[in-house]
C-alpha cells in the first residue's frame, strides 16, 4: 500500500508540472506580446489568472475564497499571505482580481518555461545581496506609481514543516508605509496539506482562502514598521489556528 502511495505522489508531482506547461504553450504568442511593454502587464495578469485556474482545477483542488473586504480594482494594495507551497502563487492569482506583481525569490526563474515569464514579470530578489534588496524597492516603487499592486510572502521563504507561520520580514511593510497603501492579509489554510515542497506528499481536496479586512497605513511612519508587521502577522496566525482547530 505504501508503494502505491509513493507512485501516486511521484505521478501527481509530474502532473503538476505538465499542467503548468500546457496553458503556457497554448497561450505563448499572446503571452510574449503581453510582456513587450510594462504598460501591457494587466493583459498578462489576466492570462496568468486563467493559467492558475487551469492548474488548480487540473490538480483536483476545490478552492473556496471568503472575503471580509474586497479590494477596489482602481487602487493599489500590498497583498501578503503565508507561504507553504508552490500552489500559493496560483491561489493568490485566482483570489485577487487587482493586477499585482510578485516580489519573489530569484531561484524560481530557473524553472523551464515558467521561469522565462517569471523573471520578466515579477520583481526578483536575491536575499543574500543588499544591492538586490535595494533594487527591489526601486522597481516596486515604479510599479506602484503605475497603479499596479504588489504581492509579497513576508516570511521570506517556506518555513520548515512543523512551523505554522514564520517571522515576517520588514520589506513589505516598509513599502506599504512609504506609499501609504493598505496591507491586505490573506490566509491560505490548506496548501501545505494539498501540495507542499515535500516531494512525496499531496492530494486533491479543498483549499480555503480568507481575505481579511485591510490594515491601513495612512499616517504611519517608518518607525511604525515593526508594529504593522506584528499586527499583520497576528491576523494570519490567528486565522490559521482557527482553521486548524
Amino acid at each position: 500500500m505504501k508503494l502505491f502511495k509513493y507512485i501516486f505522489w511521484f505521478l501527481y508531482r509530474i502532473w503538476f508540472y505538465i499542467l503548468m506547461a500546457i496553458p503556457i504553450l497554448v497561450m505563448l504568442p499572446l503571452l510574449l506580446i503581453s510582456i513587450v511593454k510594462e504598460s501591457w502587464y494587466p493583459y498578462f495578469f489576466k492570462m496568468a489568472r486563467l493559467w492558475s485556474k487551469f492548474i488548480l482545477i487540473g490538480m483536483g483542488f476545490a478552492y473556496k475564497i471568503e472575503r471580509e473586504q474586497t479590494p477596489d480594482i482602481n487602487k493599489s494594495y500590498m497583498f501578503i499571505a503565508n507561504h507553504t507551497s508552490m500552489t500559493d502563487i496560483m491561489l493568490m492569482l485566482v483570489s485577487v482580481k487587482n493586477p499585482f506583481v510578485f516580489v519573489g525569490k530569484a531561484e524560481l526563474a530557473k524553472i523551464p518555461l515558467f521561469g522565462f515569464f517569471y523573471k520578466r514579470t515579477c520583481i526578483l530578489v536575491d536575499r543574500s545581496s543588499p544591492k538586490s534588496r535595494q533594487a527591489v524597492f526601486l522597481r516596486a516603487q515604479r510599479r506602484l506609481k503605475s497603479g499596479i499592486s504588489i504581492c509579497i510572502f513576508p516570511e521570506g521563504g517556506v518555513p520548515e514543516e512543523h512551523i505554522m507561520l514564520d517571522e515576517f520580514k520588514a520589506g513589505a511593510f516598509r513599502l506599504a508605509i512609504n506609499h501609504q497603501i493598505p496591507i491586505v492579509p490573506i490566509t491560505f489554510a490548506d496548501n501545505k496539506r494539498r501540495f507542499s515542497y515535500t516531494f512525496f506528499s499531496g492530494s486533491p481536496g479543498r483549499m480555503r482562502v480568507k481575505i481579511h479586512n485591510f490594515i491601513s497605513t495612512e499616517g504611519l511612519k517608518i518607525e511604525d514598521t515593526r508594529a504593522l508587521n506584528d499586527k499583520s502577522k497576528m491576523v494570519i496566525l490567528n486565522q490559521l489556528q482557527e482553521f486548524h482547530k
